[in-house]
């Protein structure tokens, strides 16, 4: 299931506000409470609804890529991202593939919640709200 969403915003202002896990709480309101770095520098422990996971974001700016890795105790799962420029806005696309054990109606639930998280960053990148 992808999702995306159009912000007028400049291609490289989304991808850096994106790249940076501490920003993440911040649009991610429904499954990020808190990030905090690690030891190693390519990792962030996060608190989820779920509990404790780590996030390791795998960006390249000049392509627009921005996929990450989530892993929990549960589950972990790879989720492929693109910033992408639309005129002098943006586009940021996000893919989800559901993982072994999450039911159909869990992750369906999940996925709707996406939209809030989506609407929430629009809101932050364009009005700085």
């Amino acid at each position: 299931m992808t999702k995306a969403v159009s912000i007028r915003r400049p291609v490289a202002e989304v991808f850096a506000f994106l790249a940076d896990p501490a920003n993440w709480p911040a649009w991610a309101v429904v499954n990020v409470k808190a990030v905090e770095p690690t030891d190693d520098p390519d990792w962030w422990l996060m608190t989820t609804p779920r509990g404790p996971a780590r996030l390791r974001i795998r960006g390249n700016a000049a392509l627009g890529i921005l996929d990450h890795d989530y892993v929990e105790d549960q589950a972990s799962w790879q989720v492929p991202a693109r910033v992408v420029a639309n005129g002098t806005g943006a586009e940021f696309m996000i893919t989800f593939f559901q993982p072994p054990t999450f039911t159909d109606a869990f992750f369906d639930e999940q996925i709707a919640l996406v939209d809030t998280e989506l609407a929430t960053l629009k809101r932050i990148l364009e009005t700085g709200a």
